[in-house]
C-alpha cells in the first residue's frame, strides 16, 4: 500500500509540483529504502501500531551505523515529511503517519575559488591545444556564464538561443518550480557570448543542427546535464583548478557578498525561494575574514 502511496507521491511532485527530475529522483533514493523497511517490519511484528515510533528510531540508528551522514539523514527527515503531509488528507494513511524528530547537522562551507583565481580563469592561458575549436569556445562559455551569472547546472542546459535579450543583456533562466527569472550577463560576457554565436552558427551549419539550445554537444544536439557537469570539471584541470559548476554558482556569490552586493540583490539573481538559503554566504565571507585576520595580524594567535 505505501509503494503504492510512494509511486503516487513522486509522480505528484513532478506533475503538479513541478519539481525538476533531478529532485524527484532524491526523493525516490531518501523514501524508498524506508517504505521497504516499514513494511518489513510490519510483517514481522503486525501485531504493533503501523506508525510506533520505534519504527523510526531503528531505521534512523541502522542507517547511522553504516555510516550516513547526519545531514544526509536530516533530508531523509525532510522528505518524510514532504511524504507525509501528502498522505494525512487520505484518511487510509493515517496510521501511518510518524512524529518526525530534529535533526540538527552542521552546515559545510560551500566550496569556492578565490576572486584572484577567478580573474585569470578567464586569461585563456590554459595548456589547451583545441583553443580555436568550437568545443573550446563553447566550455568557455560554459564556465564564464556559470560564474558570471550564478545559475545552476540544469539552467544551464534548458537555455536556448531565444532567450536571450541582448540589447538589454539579460538571459531568461527556467529554474526550480519552472519560474523564470533574468540575469544579467555584464558587457565582457555578452561580447564573449557574441565571439562564440559565431562558432556556434559555423559547427551547427557543418552538423546539420537546427537545436534552439544555447550549447551544443558533438552531434549538434542540446548538451545534457552530465556532460555540463563532466566539461566544466575538464575545463578546470586545463586551469590548474578543481572546480564544478556549483562551485562556481557559490562563487559567484560569494564574491558579490565580498565586494558589497547586497543581500537580497543575490537571493534574487540565485533563484532562492528563502533568504535563509542566502544567508549561508555570510558564513563563507565570515570564515575568509577569519583566515585572513588569522595570517596577517601580530596578535591573531597565529605561529607562522
Amino acid at each position: 500500500m505505501l509503494a503504492k502511496a510512494l509511486d503516487n507521491y513522486l509522480n505528484d511532485l513532478t506533475r503538479n509540483q513541478g519539481r525538476s527530475e533531478r529532485t524527484v529522483e532524491a526523493y525516490r533514493r531518501d523514501l524508498t529504502p524506508w517504505v521497504q523497511f516499514l513494511q518489513e517490519q510490519h510483517k514481522a511484528m503486525p501485531s504493533a501500531p503501523p506508525n510506533d515510533s520505534l519504527f523510526l528510531r531503528v531505521y534512523l540508528r541502522e542507517r547511522s551505523e553504516s555510516g550516513v551522514s547526519n545531514r544526509s539523514l536530516a533530508r531523509f527527515l525532510s522528505a518524510l515529511s514532504s511524504f507525509q503531509k501528502y498522505l494525512s488528507p487520505k484518511n487510509k494513511y493515517q496510521q501511518y503517519l510518524f512524529k518526525i524528530p530534529k535533526m540538527k547537522y552542521r552546515a559545510d562551507i560551500p566550496r569556492f575559488i578565490s576572486q584572484k583565481e577567478a580573474v585569470a580563469l578567464f586569461e585563456h592561458r590554459n595548456a589547451r591545444d583545441d583553443k580555436q575549436s568550437y568545443p573550446y569556445h563553447r566550455d568557455f562559455l560554459m564556465v564564464s556564464l556559470l560564474y558570471v551569472t550564478g545559475i545552476r547546472r540544469e539552467e544551464l542546459a534548458r537555455i536556448n538561443l531565444s532567450d536571450i535579450d541582448h540589447r538589454r543583456g539579460l538571459i531568461s533562466v527556467l529554474g526550480k518550480g519552472n519560474k523564470v527569472r533574468q540575469v544579467p550577463l555584464g558587457e565582457k560576457t555578452h561580447e564573449d557570448l557574441q565571439r562564440y554565436l559565431k562558432h556556434r552558427a559555423e559547427f551547427a551549419s557543418a552538423k546539420g543542427s537546427s537545436s534552439p539550445a544555447l550549447f551544443l554537444n558533438r552531434s549538434g544536439g542540446p548538451l545534457s546535464v552530465r556532460s555540463i557537469n563532466r566539461l566544466v570539471k575538464k575545463y578546470a584541470h586545463s586551469e590548474g583548478l578543481d572546480f564544478t559548476p556549483h562551485t562556481l554558482r557559490h562563487s559567484f556569490a560569494t564574491h558579490l557578498l565580498e565586494n558589497g552586493a547586497d543581500l537580497m540583490l543575490i537571493k534574487e539573481i540565485l533563484g532562492h525561494s528563502s533568504l535563509s538559503t542566502t544567508q549561508k554566504y555570510t558564513h563563507v565571507t565570515a570564515e575568509t575574514m577569519k583566515k585572513t585576520y588569522r595570517a596577517a595580524h601580530p596578535r591573531s594567535g597565529s605561529t607562522k
